[in-house]
């Protein structure tokens, strides 16, 4: 935004965004209300931790729905765009402990109540860096409705949910086994869970018959689990245990008799075929343990080290000690029979940053089958589509073997669980022994058995995404039934990953129609994963994250948002670089050059709306461009239902830079120039038109400069525009009275001509001031006899003929476009000797690097022994060579 009448020769990002976005905000554009009038948009951001920044995922993630929301907002709805942040209890205990640790101060040592004092100190400090980041991207948020997970409504909300539910019988406690962060001593969600390669070893253990000297042999990559094993199992068909099943082997170390059992879950072809069975300490061993009634045996502490279930010698020790000094006691007592080197993928906190243990637990849990079925249902019968459609084979994978949530955490950070246990009325132990724990909304004062005030509330607070289930309601304050929600919900747009496809999505889905009876949302786009040019994931380590702030500070943000745009195909991954957003920054120039020259030679001209223009005043290039600007607008809808980005703004693109600067404004500019005023009218009209409909098509992804260039531009009279910005403006609507297959066929001929008079220039070295004289053979000339002018002023040609007896002139370069011959003398142009040496020295030379290239290829140590795509390239190159060399030999021959 700049007072200054005159736009300057370069675009500046910085001069702008700022002061654009102050304005939106200060008109109020991106707040919404209830409106009767209006139909509603909503979208609810995928909420960002607090501890996050932005990243180029946030980037890609945050412009698709500011795209979407920008461009509903154009076509009249009432757009609500919810932002916020979650409060993500893990992540920020992990960071507020830290932080204290540097201090000198222990969490524990201060205790809960301070702790928490010093977490919210640390998120109102913190918390609000990603919002001004994505304000800096330009997201046009509703930012009167910011939600925080934690805020008092919303906290009202969690407590609800969990009442509800629990009310139902759909929440219980109970003992099962979850990832356990040893670093944190919490459980943890499968979300926090990264898995690493890891190089270790497959320790093989034999395990003693109990009434014989026979042994069975099992593999284990955690040895120190075997203190905890109850079976030994193996598959029923395999012969070769038949007679093993039923008896029992003494565990080692432990001196403790444990059954060998048979289980159609064990491979025969695996290992020995005998896998030790350790229930409380990994996910399928658990299974089997529920099916035989094994029993569960749980060797570990919170912290990692193993607890007094285990012999003497290993108590207290960290488990990975534990696991040194167990594999010593094996190795002395004869029963570690062999180490073998072993490749295997280990599970790690990704907060903690340790190997996650799989860990048997007294925990909250949420049924989730019941809540499954209705939200499976919704996606498979269209009421919510998935773009791109593969991932509802994920989504229905995921649903129909769902297990149920662990839904508490072992954490002081978050949403306290709302229950409490009864400890013994006033006077001493009650009586009644109240067992059963007090769930509510509100606070107890007192035991509704026994009276007792003696109430403590659990400890554990719940998973982070047993809030951000209920985002699309909690926004609007449910469970109060709210004018807000009545009207904004169902949401219609959800963009987020497919990471968190259960996570979020499929919980989502399952909170609204159990709580509100209707879906939360109508669309689901998943954005792919940002990786950098060598397909590597980005990450910090690797050092190939971009920061988004510095691209934003060097490219502008509306380069950064179109350029990632043009890069994101849906349903596959972006390969990223910096030299995509000079695309980005490139186009921005491009069309702030040319909005500059339209100002500049429209500056005495009053445009009028292409309606009130008579049409046989239109010649060939005005009614081509305005065709192609119609069918342009119906593409980019297409593509936009079809929630396909990168092509909506690759239409924009192609439409922007090829049909109106390359060649439109090229055209016009004789007529904007020349004498005629009503020429120059009319050309500078259609111009003005078809700018702003680019204008209005490019501002969901590019909204600075537009609403800039709009500001200057000059809205034709009577079409009512000349007081509203661009962003609330109306979207362009295609109208088919201007589509002129025709106009189009025409002027498609006229341009290929052009393009072939310009390519034979170039490759016969013709000087590019000097014009030359054209010939054209052809059988059916009269649209090119129309636009003979048209012809000699972009291919700057002198004379011109057009006939279908044309003869070829001597000395004259040829190309054939269609059914035509194009022939250009080029004796006055060129001196044709000096032009015959240059050619015959690039043809020896081309013809001795594309021989050592052949050689090369016809190596066969080469070819076996290179890499493919150094193959691959080599052979691109020799027919790119030969592909030249006969280009260079025919132009040869034009000279003789």
């Amino acid at each position: 935004m700049s007072s200054d009448d005159k736009i300057s020769k370069v675009y500046d990002p910085s001069l702008v965004e700022k002061e654009w976005y102050e304005h939106w905000l200060d008109r109020g554009y991106f707040h919404a209300e209830v409106n009767s009038d209006r139909s509603p948009y909503t979208v609810v951001i995928p909420p960002p931790n607090v501890t996050g920044s932005l990243t180029i995922g946030h980037v890609l993630n945050n412009t698709i729905q500011d795209v979407l929301v920008r461009r509903a907002r154009m076509q009249g709805c009432e757009t609500c765009w919810i932002p916020g942040t979650d409060h993500a209890s893990i992540a920020t205990e992990t960071k507020v402990t830290k932080m204290l640790a540097d201090k000198g101060t222990d969490k524990h040592e201060i205790g809960r109540k301070e702790f928490l004092k010093y977490a919210w100190e640390w998120k109102n400090e913190y918390g609000s860096l990603i919002i001004q980041q994505l304000k800096r991207l330009g997201c046009s948020c509703d930012w009167e409705r910011e939600r925080f997970t934690m805020d008092d409504g919303y906290y009202r909300a969690v407590i609800a949910a969990f009442v509800k539910l629990y009310e139902k019988g759909l929440i219980y406690r109970g003992k099962r086994l979850v990832n356990w962060c040893p670093a944190t001593k919490s459980a943890i969600s499968d979300e926090e869970v990264i898995y690493r390669e890891v190089q270790g070893k497959l320790w093989y253990l034999k395990y003693p018959l109990s009434d014989s000297d026979d042994s069975v042999t099992v593999a284990t990559t955690r040895p120190e689990t075997m203190l905890g094993d109850t079976a030994v199992a193996v598959h029923p068909g395999d012969k070769r245990f038949k007679n093993f099943v039923g008896k029992s082997v003494m565990l080692p170390l432990a001196d403790r008799e444990i059954p060998i059992i048979a289980d159609d879950f064990v491979d025969p072809e695996f290992g020995t075929g005998c896998v030790k069975v350790t229930p409380a300490h990994d996910p399928n061993d658990f299974q089997i343990g529920k099916r035989h009634d094994l029993d569960f045996i749980n060797i570990l502490n919170p912290d990692g080290s193993l607890n007094e279930s285990v012999p003497e010698q290993f108590r207290e020790l960290d488990r990975f000690d534990a696991r040194d000094k167990v594999v010593d006691a094996l190795t002395k007592s004869g029963a570690l029979e062999k180490t073998e080197d072993y490749t295997t993928s280990v599970g790690y906190s990704e907060r903690g940053d340790v190997p996650v243990e799989p860990y048997l637990s007294e925990q909250w849990f949420m049924a989730m089958e019941k809540l499954a079925k209705p939200a499976l249902e919704a996606v498979r019968k269209g009421d919510i589509t998935f773009y791109p459609s593969h991932w509802l084979k994920t989504y229905e994978h995921w649903m129909t073997n769902i297990q149920d949530w662990c839904i508490s955490r072992q954490l002081w950070w978050g949403h306290r669980i709302p229950v409490w246990y009864c400890r013994g009325n006033d006077i001493g132990k009650c009586e009644l022994d109240c067992k059963d724990p007090i769930v509510s909304a509100d606070e107890p004062e007192s035991c509704p058995a026994c009276g007792s005030t003696d109430l403590v509330q659990d400890p554990d607070v719940l998973d982070t995404w047993a809030s951000s289930w209920l985002w699309p309601m909690g926004v609007h304050n449910w469970p109060e039934e709210t004018p807000d929600l009545d009207y904004f919900h169902p949401t219609n747009d959800l963009v987020t990953g497919p990471d968190i496809i259960f996570f979020w999505v499929a919980r989502m889905i399952m909170a609204s129609l159990e709580f509100k009876g209707e879906i939360p949302f109508k669309n689901v786009y998943f954005t792919g994963m940002v990786r950098d040019m060598q397909g590597r994931k980005m990450s910090k380590s690797l050092g190939n994250s971009p920061d988004p702030l510095k691209l934003m500070e060097k490219y502008g943000a509306d380069a950064v948002r179109y350029g990632i745009m043009l890069i994101a195909p849906q349903g596959q991954d972006i390969l990223f670089s910096d030299e995509r957003m000079e695309i980005g920054r490139n186009f921005m120039n491009k069309l702030w050059n040319v909005s500059r020259f339209l100002d500049m030679a429209g500056s005495d001209i009053d445009a009028e709306p292409v309606d009130e223009l008579e049409r046989d005043h239109l010649d060939l290039s005005d009614r081509w461009i305005l065709s192609r600007l119609n069918r342009t607008i119906t593409g980019v809808d297409e593509s936009f239902d079809a929630y396909r980005f990168n092509e909506t703004a690759k239409k924009i693109y192609d439409f922007t830079w090829s049909d109106f600067c390359d060649w439109y404004v090229e055209v016009i500019k004789s007529r904007l120039y020349g004498d005629n005023v009503d020429q120059k009218k009319t050309a500078f009209s259609v111009a003005n038109h078809v700018m702003r409909g680019i204008l209005k098509m490019l501002h969901p992804f590019a909204p600075f400069i537009t609403e800039e260039i709009w500001s200057r531009s000059e809205p034709s009279e009577g079409t009512g525009e000349n007081q509203t910005d661009i962003i609330v403006s109306s979207w362009p609507v295609s109208n088919d009275k201007w589509i002129d297959e025709s106009a189009e066929g025409n002027f498609v001929e006229i341009q290929e001509v052009i393009t072939g008079v310009r390519t034979l220039r170039a490759e016969m070295n013709v000087p590019p001031g000097m014009r030359a004289d054209l010939l054209i053979r052809s059988d059916n000339g009269q649209s090119l006899k129309l636009n003979e002018q048209l012809i000699r002023d972009l291919a700057k040609v002198d004379d011109l003929t057009i006939d279908p007896d044309v003869e070829r002139p001597d000395k004259s370069a040829t190309v054939v476009v269609g059914k035509k011959e194009l022939f250009i003398p080029l004796g006055d142009l060129i001196d044709v000797e000096t032009e015959k040496k240059r050619l015959t020295e690039k043809i020896q030379s081309l013809d001795g690097r594309l021989s050592s290239v052949a050689a090369k290829l016809n190596n066969q140590d080469f070819v076996s022994r290179a890499p493919k795509e150094v193959v691959d390239r080599e052979r691109k190159k020799l027919g790119d060579m030969k592909e030249n060399l006969a280009k260079l030999k025919q132009n040869y021959t034009y000279l003789e």
